[in-house]
């Protein structure tokens, strides 16, 4: 992969060069993280706390990632809950671009709303939605990619552009995420990466994953859309006239004083959907989606097995710890420590364990099982001890 400043601004066309100026990133920072409970909870999603070590949370880094290329065109999606959270990490996003979300309503609505409000204020403007809660690494050659994908999606002449995904090369046949089938090169002029999209598939078994590996045909689709908001919006009124039109009339109050009464009536109507489902498999059906295979490091954090493996250098003995000034005493053992407490923690003779303390919760498995988790959060659920999520 080449470097963010391999394609010289000078050759690009003038067309180009606008779409670059055009670019507006969209952060969603949503979700709770069920597999990382007791750490991450309701009142603090994981993309709020740091998970690699770095001094940096999920969500600072992601913002910072993204500055080299939007400056301060940034537009955060967050619940209400997280409004204050989130201005603390962010103190430089304005309240214009902070789009609160009263309740949970998946990624088409939040993506969508983004869209509609930015297609408002510039019908132009090439929007990019990025995870909050994603580690990536290097940072320039993440920037090289998405540099890619503003210039394949942008408009050209007798076109509407792209909607393009950044697909995360496999490094092992996994069945925990959905693929991208990657179709022929693009002739895209500063994009050399850019291939056309055959068409997205959901998670796979253990076969199928394996032979999608060997081919060499698909990457590993991480959510990450390039898009000109007027195509991102023209698909979701095709598919999903019903969610377009309620995010519509929000974002037409949206920069008035009805924005809280018409937000208030409308969102909580809005049906769910994923914006995969309701944007990005049919526009690839219509051929009008593109991919750039990344070569970047990536990792959704999936589970407390993934905080392992993104800590590697904060090991004491075999074991992993997180956790400011944990004190945690190991001998012929193996793991991973989250401690959000002042607690000793003693493992002795035991391989593979993760530990997560916090003042009102404790959490102990194994790396093999991390990704159950989420059972033991539905069971408390059910027996109504919401004031532990």
């Amino acid at each position: 992969m080449t470097s963010i400043d391999s394609t010289d601004d000078a050759v690009l066309s003038e067309n180009q060069q606008l779409a670059l100026r055009q670019f507006h990133a969209v952060i969603p920072a949503g979700g709770v993280g069920t597999r990382l409970w007791p750490l991450s909870r309701a009142a603090a999603p994981k993309f709020l706390h740091d998970l690699t070590g770095s001094g940096s949370t999920l969500l600072r880094a992601t913002y910072d990632r993204l500055t080299a290329l939007a400056q301060d065109r940034m537009m955060v999606v967050t619940g209400v809950a997280h409004r204050d959270a989130v201005c603390r990490q962010l103190p430089e996003v304005p309240d214009s671009e902070l789009v609160l979300e009263s309740e949970p309503k998946d990624s088409a609505a939040a993506i969508g709303l983004a869209a509609a409000i930015l297609y408002r204020r510039d019908p132009s403007i090439i929007m990019g939605s990025f995870a909050a809660d994603h580690v990536i690494s290097p940072d320039a050659v993440f920037q090289s990619a998405v540099r890619e994908a503003i210039l394949t999606a942008a408009p050209q002449q007798g076109s509407a552009g792209k909607i393009v995904t950044i697909g995360i090369t496999p490094t092992h046949a996994s069945t925990g995420f959905g693929y991208i089938r990657t179709g022929e090169q693009l002739a895209v002029h500063g994009a050399p990466h850019a291939h056309s999209v055959v068409e997205f598939v959901e998670k796979p078994d253990q076969a199928t994953a394996e032979k999608y590996l060997e081919s060499g045909e698909y990457s590993w689709n991480a959510g990450m859309f390039v898009a000109p908001v007027a195509l991102m919006l023209k698909h979701l009124e095709a598919n999903e006239p019903e969610l377009y039109a309620g995010l519509n009339e929000i974002a037409q109050a949206w920069d008035t004083p009805q924005r809280d009464e018409v937000t208030g009536r409308i969102w909580p109507t809005l049906p769910k959907i994923a914006i995969d489902y309701a944007v990005a498999e049919p526009a690839a059906a219509a051929g009008d989606v593109a991919v750039i295979p990344a070569a970047f490091r990536w990792d959704d954090v999936g589970d407390f097995a993934a905080i392992g493996r993104l800590n590697s250098a904060n090991e004491v003995d075999d074991v992993t710890v997180l956790g400011e000034g944990a004190r945690v005493f190991t001998e012929d053992a193996s793991g991973v420590v989250v401690t959000d407490t002042k607690r000793v923690i003693a493992l002795i003779g035991i391989d593979d364990v993760v530990i997560v303390d916090t003042p009102d919760a404790l959490l102990v498995t194994t790396t093999a099982h991390a990704q159950r988790v989420k059972a033991a959060v539905d069971a408390l659920k059910a027996n109504g001890d919401m004031d532990v999520l």
